[in-house]
């Protein structure tokens, strides 16, 4: 009796963290083939042979062999130390935190000759701003580490955490401290003393703080001609806090003083001392926005904010060309880092396509010439020897197909460090 050469997909399913093969059994011509089952299962009628096909879901290098129970899937990659060009953020931190130490030093001087309550809000805002730009740096020295067994995704999202430290400590002691002293000196406001000396170390500091303000927005236009972004998009939606998280206090600042400088002249001018006050509280809410601006910004990236649309639509459209892939399912990605995405994706492969492909890279006549003779020798183990070596080279080609999906992706959008392909299962 003839039997015909059946090229079909078999799947994998997870028991007791180990995956298994279904191989479908032999079956003659004219007869019903047996339901596909979880566990391995022959029937042997005659001793002609079968083709397989087999869909797996991790790496596997084609040059290495496993022994066949041994999950493949779980293959760990090497951890990579990643790296990011964040020199104009550094720049820009090291100048604010220069620049803030000499502003809150001339600002506590004339707070403590005039004894001014909007001088006091900002001698408080420097010393917010020294302390917030003392952790973001922290966070950009911390967040360079290399993954390691606890944080095998490496510590990028450390800056996050810094800078939204930072920005609490601006809502609390920035804006909160200010406006309540301001509200508390409302009514009982006196002219401030040394009026002169205030404005023209007002003047001095809204100077330095200009000058920390031009490199922190060129440090912002760098980070967004990096990522290949509009500067608004970058500020709002930019993969590295530090630089906007400067931007923004160096702006504040600049804009508290000019504030300040408002709040003495118009004492100087009416001589009603409530005007003194007024600029305090108004300098407190203006920290308070920059303080919730900054909270949500990085609130989305500690949460788990998915990569650029635009980024997104590249792989999804690069996946759905390939011949390999018949579909896609629970496509995810998620930021990671400064500039550094993960991506997930069940995909149903094509077990037609992965076998071709195998075939005409080895050749089919030797593995036709093995069926052959394994069939004349009516041995019913060397023909299963020989399908045994045939399936796990089969789980090998599907292995260097998705090695070369992750680096195709990879070289796309070089960004994603960290790609997760799964074989979907249509049964779960």
């Amino acid at each position: 009796m003839l039997t015909s050469y059946n090229l079909l997909r078999s799947r994998f399913r997870r028991s007791h963290q180990h995956w298994f093969c279904t191989i479908i059994s032999l079956k003659p011509e004219n007869q019903q083939p047996p339901p596909t089952t979880a566990t391995t299962s022959y029937s042997l009628p005659s001793r002609r042979f079968l083709f397989i096909g087999i869909d797996a879901r991790r790496n596997i290098h084609h040059s290495r062999h496993y022994s066949f129970h041994r999950s493949f899937f779980t293959r760990a990659k090497p951890a990579q130390i990643i790296e990011f060009n964040d020199r104009h953020s550094q720049r820009a931190v090291k100048t604010a935190l220069w620049c803030n130490f000499l502003v809150f030093s001339l600002k506590f001087g004339v707070w403590f000759a005039s004894s001014s309550h909007v001088m006091l809000a900002e001698v408080v805002h420097s010393v917010a701003d020294f302390a917030n730009q003392a952790l973001l740096a922290y966070g950009l020295s911390s967040s360079r580490r290399a993954p390691d067994a606890i944080h095998p995704y490496g510590y990028s999202k450390e800056r996050f955490v810094w800078s939204l430290i930072s920005a609490v400590g601006i809502f609390c002691l920035g804006s909160g401290a200010t406006v309540v002293h301001g509200v508390q000196n409302l009514w009982i406001a006196q002219p401030p003393e040394n009026m002169k000396l205030a404005a023209l170390v007002l003047c001095g500091s809204f100077l330095i703080e200009g000058a920390s303000l031009v490199v922190a927005i060129q440090a912002v236009k760098e980070g967004a001609t990096a990522e290949g972004m509009k500067l608004r998009d970058y500020i709002w939606r930019g993969h590295d806090p530090t630089s906007v998280a400067v931007m923004t206090e160096d702006g504040a600042a600049v804009t508290g003083l000019a504030i300040a400088g408002a709040s003495l002249v118009a004492v100087h001018y009416t001589g009603n001392a409530i005007y003194d006050p007024i600029g305090s509280i108004l300098v407190g809410n203006l920290l308070g926005m920059v303080a919730i601006f900054l909270i949500q910004r990085n609130r989305h990236a500690l949460i788990g904010r998915a990569m650029d649309d635009q980024d997104m639509e590249k792989v999804l459209k690069f996946l759905k060309n390939d011949p390999v892939v018949d579909a896609l399912y629970d496509c995810k990605s998620e930021v990671i880092g400064p500039g550094f995405f993960r991506f997930k994706a069940e995909i149903d492969f094509n077990g037609e396509m992965v076998v071709q492909n195998y075939l005409e890279r080895t050749g089919r006549e030797e593995w036709a010439r093995q069926f052959s003779e394994a069939s004349k020798q009516r041995d019913d183990a060397a023909l299963m020897k020989i399908m045994s070596n045939y399936g796990e080279e089969v789980v090998t080609a599907l292995g260097s197909e998705v090695d070369r999906l992750e680096k195709e992706i990879q070289n796309l959008v070089p960004g994603i460090r960290h790609v997760d392909i799964e074989a979907h299962n249509p049964t779960e």
